[in-house]
């Protein structure tokens, strides 16, 4: 009788034993930062507004790196002009994200009240260049040089698109604007600015640095002179006020603050905003 009484002890002590080792790993696998919460976002979703100039860097990298690291949550992108996008969220475009070319846009949802501020950051900045087709042989290598264009120039519309309007401000800036103003050929988004190069239906475009690199079908010829930009080329990203997910959001937002996103930015050609 003792015996047993002495092996139900053990028994006891042995269970106690292992329950407390395995309470004592999952808070030692919670302190060296294993997370755990990834199965709590199972189904949900963050929905990205984004300037039309970073489809490449989420859609090829950050993107599918998000949703490795979070299995079970789908993020789904909307690219544009930032003035569009502004517009499309003013009207209530699903989205949970906003990551816009200026700060004027963010600066008017926010304004607006659409915008949550304590997620809003200075983030990415970018430089405004001015490119050529690869194969193009016009005698251009400076903005002063278009004046003497014949052809199309092909810059953002300047009313809605952020990269048009730091086109017109180098432009003007420069002292050209009234010159070239009839030979603007306007893209609803830098990317269509990009393509127009591209294909040869401008001689030539503005467009931002990271756009440029992202094909082998243009040249740059030169960067915006530093006098002819007097507003920075500022990326700001701000989760939004209606985000349905905001677990999933605030995931994310983390998620673009790391080093391996960071890094990400940078190969594409941003600089980090310090």
């Amino acid at each position: 009788m003792k015996s047993m009484k002495k092996l139900l002890i053990i028994a006891i002590i042995a269970i106690i034993a292992i329950v407390s080792v395995g309470s004592c790993s999952a808070g030692w696998f919670d302190f060296l930062g294993g997370d755990n919460t990834s199965t709590d976002l199972n189904g949900q979703e963050v929905n990205l507004a984004a300037a039309a100039s970073l489809k490449n860097v989420y859609d090829e990298k950050l993107i599918p790196m998000f949703e490795q690291k979070y299995p079970g949550v789908k993020v789904t992108p909307t690219y544009a002009s930032s003035g569009d996008l502004q517009t499309q969220i003013e009207n209530g475009l699903k989205a949970d994200v906003f990551m816009s070319a200026a700060n004027k846009q963010m600066n008017a949802l926010a304004e607006e009240g659409l915008v949550d501020n304590n997620t809003n950051l200075q983030f990415l900045e970018n430089k405004v260049v001015l490119i050529v087709p690869k194969d193009s042989t016009a005698n251009i290598s400076s903005f002063e040089d278009l004046k003497n264009v014949d052809g199309n120039i092909a810059i953002g519309d300047p009313e809605s698109v952020p990269a048009g309007q730091y086109a017109k401000e180098a432009l003007n800036n420069t002292g050209i604007w009234d010159d070239v103003e009839s030979k603007l050929s306007l893209g609803t988004d830098v990317t269509a600015v990009l393509n127009q190069v591209a294909q040869g239906s401008a001689e030539c475009g503005i467009v931002y640095a990271t756009d440029a690199k992202s094909t082998d079908d243009v040249k740059v010829v030169c960067e915006a002179p530093e006098d002819a930009l007097k507003t920075p080329v500022i990326y700001p990203v701000a989760a939004l006020k209606n985000s349905t997910d905001s677990s999933a959001t605030k995931a994310f937002m983390d998620f673009l603050q790391t080093k391996e996103a960071k890094d990400v930015f940078v190969e594409y050609g941003f600089t980090l905003h310090e």
